[in-house]
């Protein structure tokens, strides 16, 4: 099975680690602006990444698709254990509200750290907005981690007291402005500091973290800094 996309992408990041943690060997193939091709633009006609093909799936043609969340419904159907999507009709809902919260709320709140600090500047080549940049890192994040810091368990998770669908999605959207130096107060988000180190840490994501840091620092005026903490 192959997914095209970035490393760099949240969304892509979100399939690569909920197949690893599922033990599902995917090919990852560079695609989004300018890259891909036809046969990335196959899995997904309007450009998007991930696209995503599982060849001859079923003993029929290739399977396409295009989407995150697609992407892994279809993933964790195929593939049912481990499960990473609760049956549990209530905790069903929250893995898909944590998935939503992630796409919806995580990634406009602080996406302008990653996009106006180095999209822009080192892979677009245009003028970032720090002011922009400044405002995700001082208003945006606090209130993602403040909501995060309420939501985690004391065993450290998000649903379920076990790793789900929800802390995969947001894992995976936190990484990109802790890359570009967001800064997390480890008095003021402890419970949220230590939660996002744990899964970052999993082998599912060390191995993104390595290779997303490396990327940033060879397109970077300056070298990728890993996460700034106070206290």
């Amino acid at each position: 099975m192959i997914v095209y996309g970035s490393i760099l992408s949240p969304f892509t990041r979100k399939v690569l680690a909920f197949a690893r943690e599922k033990g599902i060997r995917l090919e990852l193939k560079p695609a989004g602006p300018g890259q891909g091709g036809a046969e990335f633009a196959e899995t997904s006609p309007f450009g998007k990444i991930p696209g995503f093909r599982d060849p001859g799936a079923d003993g029929a043609g290739d399977f396409v698709l295009s989407d995150s969340s697609a992407i892994v419904a279809y993933l964790e159907a195929k593939f049912p254990m481990p499960g990473l999507i609760p049956l549990d009709p209530q905790n069903r809902a929250r893995a898909i509200w944590f998935d939503e919260f992630a796409d919806t709320v995580v990634i406009p709140e602080t996406g302008p750290i990653f996009v106006d600090r180095f999209l822009l500047p080192a892979i677009l080549h245009r003028d970032g907005d720090e002011a922009a940049a400044s405002r995700a890192e001082r208003e945006g994040l606090p209130r993602v981690l403040d909501y995060l810091e309420r939501a985690i368990s004391p065993a450290g998770f998000l649903i379920e007291d076990r790793l789900t669908l929800a802390d995969i999605s947001v894992a995976s959207a936190m990484l990109n402005p802790m890359l570009l130096g967001a800064r997390i107060d480890r008095t003021r988000w402890p419970r949220a500091g230590a939660y996002l180190d744990a899964m970052l840490g999993r082998r599912s994501f060390a191995w993104m973290v390595e290779e997303a840091a490396a990327l940033i620092a060879a397109f970077a005026p300056a070298p990728a800094r890993r996460l700034r903490r106070a206290g």
